[in-house]
């Protein structure tokens, strides 16, 4: 029988699925579930040493006979700090060690409880990683404990072998032994590049080949790669590709871009049928909240990631492997080796996104991205601020040839305009910014420098706060609150763009704009930059907003 203690069990499970079988045991009482789990379960070799610091060194003699990772385990206060020596020996010899420490509750830190020191990253920079585990209570606990031990494990041979260290916080009651087996854990697998001598790669083509439902998304990419002709027939047809307008032209064809509109309109029936089995994602953020709602409630089968630096990035929550090398490499890889059958998946959603009408607005904030994205001239710049700027313009399609940028690694509201000069200044396109007013006065001392040129053009969405705040569900604003969330405000950018020399354009309704968006999009060259400021009603863009997906449901 093993400790009832969740994270431990996650542990030990994720310890014999990576190969760690060989631990060295320390005596104490704050780790006598790790120590009692791990020295009845019959898949690990157990060695009992008392004291810290011969323990350390012994386990790195464990190590260095085969190669492959040992570890050691003792109880919560300075018996963790006796290993230092020998984790300082692993980190220089790079032998990949692991260290695993029982821990009291974090709460009883530092309160004169007994056995206690700040544990988690004590080693610091003598160790490759370490990870606090957290004591699990809800799904999502045991998400992050599981993905947390996978982290810690797979660095002990990423870049170079070397020690690791994760801590374990562990409450009483503590002899509780009364699970009869160790759970099924999800155990992520890194490949550092593809062989195609390695057995192990063969055996990841063959698991490829094996799915029906197949779908790649592409998060943000700031660049352009076009695949070859022969690259393109090979690996279009057999994937649902799904990607939005930041993750410009690297995809191989044209992807499924207006997915977010039907997820939202998609029946939970039909929603299971469109669930991947197997999901590949290269590249950045991704702005739909919808799809990470989807991805998660239908996990696939597996989750492949494939990145350059070949970090653990677990969106969807489902992730098996990490395939650490450039994504277009990657592609061009396995193009070769998919089988010639043509799955129907991809078309399944592509014909059912067409099903989606293109939105029609009134006059509102949406209106008036999707005038200035219609009227966009070819081979230029779209920068899309966060909140709602980005969010709306995602409702449009965007021509291939225009170039789509925005902060979308921390997806604040401080900096989109500064950023947005800052490429327009040394560009030889038309540069287009769509901003709204929250965005633009948290960074309107971006206009206050001496490199704005005529080719800077920006569409600014004024409608008295932030507006994005009325569209989130179970968001209920009493009158004495609303003021402050939504930041309330009766600002104009005129003064300051005039000032500025900026050719200053007012819209307040329908005619306004058009004439607005027709000289801001004017292809030619301008004397001066343009600032379009167009004023809503954020209640009205919020309720306009809700109708059309409700229509349309």
């Amino acid at each position: 029988m093993y400790s009832d203690k969740k994270n431990v069990l996650q542990l030990v499970a994720l310890l014999e699925a990576h190969g760690i079988t060989r631990v060295v045991l320390c005596p104490g009482s704050r780790n006598a579930p790790l120590v009692h789990t791990l020295s009845t379960h019959p898949g690990f070799t157990c060695y009992s040493m008392t004291d810290e610091r011969s323990a350390g060194y012994f386990a790195i003699g464990l190590a260095l006979n085969g190669g492959k990772p040992a570890a050691v385990c003792c109880t919560s206060g300075t018996a963790l700090l006796n290993l230092h020596p020998a984790v300082a020996e692993a980190f220089y010899q790079h032998i990949p060690l692991v260290v695993i420490s029982a821990d009291r509750p974090g709460a009883w830190i530092g309160q004169m409880d007994g056995q206690t020191v700040p544990q988690p990253g004590v080693f610091r920079s003598l160790v490759k990683k370490s990870v606090d585990l957290p004591e699990i209570h809800t799904e999502e606990d045991e998400w992050y404990c599981n993905r947390l031990v996978n982290e810690a494990l797979l660095e002990t041979n990423h870049h170079g072998k070397g020690p690791v260290h994760i801590n374990v916080p562990i409450s009483e009651p503590l002899f509780r032994f009364t699970v009869e087996s160790l759970p099924a854990v999800r155990a992520i697998t890194r490949y550092q590049g593809l062989n195609v001598y390695d057995r192990d790669y063969n055996g990841l083509i063959d698991r490829l080949n094996q799915y029906n439902r197949r779908m790649i998304v592409v998060g943000q990419m700031s660049l352009i790669y076009l695949f070859e002709k022969r690259y393109v027939k090979l690996l279009y047809k057999h994937f649902a590709w799904l990607t939005e307008h930041i993750g410009n032209q690297t995809v191989p064809g044209i992807p499924v871009k207006n997915f977010d509109a039907a997820l939202s309109f998609m029946p939970e029936e039909r929603a299971e049928q469109m669930a991947p089995e197997l999901l590949i994602t290269y590249g950045g953020h991704v702005i739909s909240k919808r799809l990470k709602k989807f991805l998660r409630q239908h996990p696939p089968k597996e989750h492949w990631h494939v990145s350059p630096d070949g970090e653990v990035v677990d969106l969807y929550g489902a992730l098996t492997c990490v395939i650490e090398m450039d994504p277009f490499e990657f592609l061009e890889k396995i193009a070769g080796w998919l089988d010639n059958r043509t799955p129907e998946y991809p078309r399944v959603w592509e014909n059912y996104c067409k099903t989606i009408p293109e939105p029609e607005f009134g006059y509102s904030g949406m209106s008036a991205v999707g005038g200035l994205i219609k009227s966009l001239p070819e081979s230029c710049a779209l920068h899309l601020a966060n909140s709602s700027a980005v969010r709306y313009a995602q409702l449009y399609p965007i021509p291939s040839a225009v170039e789509v940028c925005g902060n979308r690694g921390t997806n604040g509201i401080e900096g989109s305009l500064s950023t947005a000069i800052g490429y327009a200044a040394c560009s030889d396109k038309l540069n287009f910014v769509v901003i709204g007013d929250l965005s633009f006065f948290y960074d309107m001392n971006a206009l206050w420098n001496g490199h704005i040129g005529a080719n800077l053009r920006i569409l600014l969405l004024n409608n008295g706060g932030g507006g994005i705040f009325h569209t989130l569900p179970g968001l209920e604003m009493s009158g004495t609150s609303h003021k402050f969330i939504t930041a309330v405000h009766k600002t104009s950018a005129k003064g300051w763009a005039e000032e500025r020399g900026f050719l200053y354009l007012r819209a307040e309704n329908e005619e306004q704009l058009t004439e607005a968006v027709q000289i801001l999009t004017r292809p030619e060259p301008m004397e001066q930059p343009v600032l379009v400021e167009v004023f809503t009603n954020k209640n009205k863009d919020a309720r306009i907003l809700k109708d059309y997906f409700k229509k349309n449901q």
